[in-house]
C-alpha cells in the first residue's frame, strides 16, 4: 500500500512530462529510381502507353517533430512513344517542395512494429519539359503528392518505395511537344513509381520516421524512471545501524547499537581518541587510574599481573564473524593495553590478529592483519605512540573445531604480546 501511493504521487506530479519527445535526427537524403508515366496530354498520333521509361528522383528531408516534416525534392522522367504512336522524344525535370506526414506515428504502428512505416507528402512543383519539335523549353506549375512506404534497414537506413502524382497547370505544350494551346486546369499528368534509399542524417541514436514516441512506450518509460526513483529512495531511508540516521547520510553505518551519534552518524567521541564516548563512560567507571592505585595503595605487583595476563591471553580484543569492528565488550580488553601502557612508557607490544577456520585462507590471512590493524589505530588514537607498537596477522587458528560456531567465536581475536 505504501509503494503504490508513493507511485501515485510521483504520477502526478510528472504527469506534464509523460510525453516529452525523446531526442532523435531530423534529416535525411532520399532518392530513388524507377518508373513514370505521362498520362495526359498528347498531340494526335502520339502516345506513351508503356510504362517502363525511366524516373529518378532525389530530395532533402528535415522533420520538425516525429510526425511531421518539409521535402524539397529533384526529379527527373524520360518519356518516350510507345509501339504505335509516332516517334518523339522528350525530357521532363521538376522542381518541388512538400510537407511531409508521419502516418506511422500519427496512427501509432511502433506498437506493434519497428521497422514498417508509411509517410505521405503534398506540395507544389515547377516542371519544365525539352522536346525534339520545338527549341523553347515548356514550364509550367502544378501540384503533387504521394506516399511512401518504407522499411527499415538499420537505424542509418530504410527502403522506400515512392508513388508520386502530379497535376499540372498552364503547360503550352503537349507531352510529345507536337501540339500547343490544347492544355486545360491541371490536365497535363504524370505518375512516377521509385525504389530507393533514405539515409538518416545526425548523431541521435534513432530518426523521426521510426522513433517510438507512442503514449504507450511513453508511459513505460516514466512508470520505469519513477520505480527506480522509489527503490532508491526506500534504500536510502534504511537505518541499518538503527542509530536514528538514514543510510543516505551515515557515514558509519556500522555504529554499535547503543552508542551517540551526531546528525552524520558518527559515534560521539569528545576526545577524539578512537572510543565513543559512551563506551569510554563504562570502561572508566569499570576501571581504576594509576593515580587512584597509587592513593589507595592497590598497586603492589599490578603491573606484572596485568603484563602476565596480557601476555597469556587471558586479555583479547574479539571479533563478529568477518569483520574488523572489535565487539562492545571487548572496549575493556583495549582499555586494559592502554591503561597498562600509559603506566609503562618504556613497555612495548606486539598485537597478533587471528581469524577462524571459515572461508578462503588467502582471504582470512588479510582479515587477521586487519583486524590487528584495527586494534593498532584504536591505541594510537588513545595516545600510544605508535613508535612502541607493532601489529602483525596469524591467519587462522585451528585450536577449536571448524563445526563448533560458538566456540570460533574465542578465535576471531586479537592478542597482546609485551616486550
Amino acid at each position: 500500500m505504501k509503494n503504490n501511493t508513493l507511485l501515485a504521487v510521483f504520477l502526478l506530479l510528472t504527469a506534464t512530462s509523460v510525453f516529452a519527445q525523446e531526442d532523435f535526427n531530423r534529416w535525411s537524403i532520399d532518392f530513388g529510381a524507377g518508373v513514370n508515366k505521362a498520362t495526359e496530354t498528347y498531340g494526335t498520333g502520339f502516345d506513351q502507353n508503356q510504362i517502363t521509361d525511366l524516373a529518378v528522383e532525389i530530395g532533402a528531408r528535415y522533420m520538425f517533430n516525429d510526425r511531421f516534416g518539409l521535402r524539397a525534392d529533384l526529379g527527373y522522367s524520360e518519356i518516350r512513344p510507345s509501339s504505335g504512336s509516332l516517334d518523339f522524344e522528350s525530357n521532363f525535370m521538376r522542381l518541388g517542395v512538400q510537407g511531409v506526414a508521419n502516418f506511422g506515428n500519427i496512427m501509432n504502428f511502433r506498437e506493434w512494429t519497428q521497422r514498417f512505416n508509411i509517410l505521405g507528402h503534398a506540395g507544389v512543383s515547377y516542371g519544365r519539359n525539352d522536346t525534339e519539335f520545338v527549341s523553347e523549353t515548356d514550364q509550367f506549375i502544378g501540384v503533387t503528392g504521394g506516399i511512401t512506404p518504407q522499411f527499415k534497414i538499420t537505424e542509418r537506413f530504410a527502403l522506400n518505395l515512392n508513388i508520386n502524382a502530379m497535376y499540372f497547370d498552364s503547360a503550352d505544350l503537349t507531352w510529345d511537344g507536337s501540339s500547343s494551346g490544347v492544355i486545360n486546369g491541371f490536365d497535363h499528368t504524370m505518375f512516377t513509381t521509385t525504389l530507393g534509399l533514405s539515409v538518416y542524417l545526425g548523431s541521435n541514436d534513432k530518426h523521426a520516421d521510426f522513433v517510438d514516441n507512442s503514449k504507450t512506450k511513453q508511459l513505460q518509460k516514466e512508470v520505469e524512471e519513477i520505480e527506480g526513483r522509489l527503490a532508491k529512495l526506500e534504500g536510502d531511508m534504511q537505518d541499518d545501524d538503527r542509530d536514528g540516521i538514514p543510510n543516505y547520510i551515515d557515514v558509519e553505518p556500522n555504529t554499535p547499537t547503543g552508542i551517540s551519534v551526531d546528525t552524520k552518524g558518527r559515534a560521539v567521541d569528545t576526545n577524539s581518541n578512537g572510543i565513543p564516548d559512551d563506551m569510554e563512560e563504562s570502561l572508566d567507571a569499570r576501571f581504576v587510574s594509576q593515580q587512584q592505585a597509587e592513593e589507595e595503595g592497590m598497586l603492589g605487583d599490578a603491573n606484572q599481573m596485568a603484563k602476565t595476563l596480557l601476555n597469556e591471553g587471558y586479555v583479547n580484543v574479539y571479533f563478529k564473524f568477518d569483520s574488523t569492528q572489535p565487539e562492545i565488550y571487548s572496549f575493556d580488553a583495549v582499555n586494559y593495553m592502554v591503561t597498562y601502557m600509559r603506566n609503562n612508557p618504556e613497555a612495548t607490544a606486539t598485537l597478533t590478529g587471528y581469524a577462524d577456520q571459515i572461508g578462503n585462507a588467502e582471504y582470512n590471512n588479510s582479515l587477521s592483519e586487519r583486524r590487528a590493524k584495527k586494534v593498532f589505530d584504536i591505541l594510537v588514537s588513545a595516545g600510544i605512540s605508535e613508535d612502541r607498537l607493532t601489529h602483525q596477522g596469524g591467519g587462522i587458528d585451528e585450536s577449536v573445531e571448524s563445526n563448533a560456531s560458538e566456540a570460533r567465536n574465542i578465535v576471531r581475536r586479537v592478542t597482546f604480546t609485551l616486550n
